[in-house]
């Protein structure tokens, strides 16, 4: 019987499980195709998509595995992979060049071959901020530019961050379906019925996959898992910012809480990475979520 602990009618698509039931599916391919495609702005209209495999191994033992949320290619061949980012991260930047370089390197081909490459997007969903400065800035897309004539000098590697808590347009607000797809991911969990806004098909099939009462027992139990993870990672995350700025306080303005907020975020790493021990998670995703080093994660 299942308990009472999960009142939301909808799933929450910050979730590991959540993201991937909407997105991560074959059954759900369209809901994913319809995303993309108003990132694209109606530039790049995709037909379909095939799902590839989200885990990545370097070209030799030494190199670090890499697992994606989502990773597909379109029907021109083309790489997409779209990361759902619950945190910030020191080096998030980093981390999405070092995942850009799967896509690129696995084109690679034995013989002759004349360095002809399918494009490639890095798509990733930030549940922070990292721009500070413009408030109403949140869809960056990112290319290669000539820095002197300000033109685009690569067209076919292109990062895509979306800042998902500037956007807080509301339901009579929306223009179009780039709009759409974002208020969902921000609302979805908080939401009790598909908004009056959102009458396309599509969201239509999101709101049945994404309805908690129809889920298996073993689907059940697993976002119950994931939900338990992701609330355990964001009352770390706010308690060490709190810490973090206390203790700041405490030691100096300026100074101290540069300290303060050091030891905040290696605090909250250290207990992340316990809860994700606690919930059998590998190794290698530990790592990459809290950037402790194996012997750090051994210790806990």
């Amino acid at each position: 019987m299942r308990n009472n602990e999960l009142n939301d009618r909808y799933v929450n698509p910050y979730t590991d499980f959540g993201f991937k039931k909407l997105f991560g599916t074959e059954m759900n391919k369209d809901l994913l195709i319809s995303f993309i495609n108003s990132l694209l702005s109606g530039e790049e209209v995709i037909t379909d998509l095939t799902y590839l495999n989200t885990e990545h191994l370097g070209t030799s033992e030494a190199d670090r595995k890499a697992v994606f949320d989502v990773y597909c290619e379109n029907n021109r061949g083309e790489k997409i992979l779209v990361e759902m980012q619950r945190g910030e991260q020191r080096y998030f930047k980093d981390r999405s060049i070092y995942y850009a370089s799967f896509p690129i390197r696995e084109q690679g081909k034995k013989g002759e071959w004349n360095y002809e490459l399918k494009a490639v997007y890095i798509i990733g969903i930030l549940n922070f901020v990292f721009d500070d400065e413009n408030n109403d800035y949140y869809h960056h897309e990112v290319q290669l530019i000539d820095k002197r004539t300000q033109k685009v000098f690569y067209d076919k590697l292109t990062f895509i961050y979306l800042e998902m808590p500037k956007f807080n347009k509301a339901e009579e607000e929306l223009d179009d379906m780039f709009e759409k797809w974002l208020f969902v991911l921000r609302n979805l969990s908080r939401l009790m019925d598909r908004p009056k806004a959102l009458q396309e098909r599509v969201f239509k099939k999101l709101f049945e996959a994404a309805e908690i009462a129809k889920f298996s027992k073993q689907e059940y139990d697993a976002y119950e898992d994931s939900l338990k993870v992701y609330r355990d990672w964001k009352s770390t995350v706010e308690t060490a910012e709190f810490k973090g700025h206390e203790r700041g306080l405490e030691e100096g303005l300026a100074k101290g809480e540069e300290i303060g907020l050091a030891k905040g975020r290696k605090e909250q790493a250290i207990e992340f990475a316990r809860l994700m021990k606690a919930s059998n998670e590998p190794l290698e995703k530990i790592i990459q979520y809290t950037h402790l080093t194996e012997e750090e994660i051994s210790k806990l």
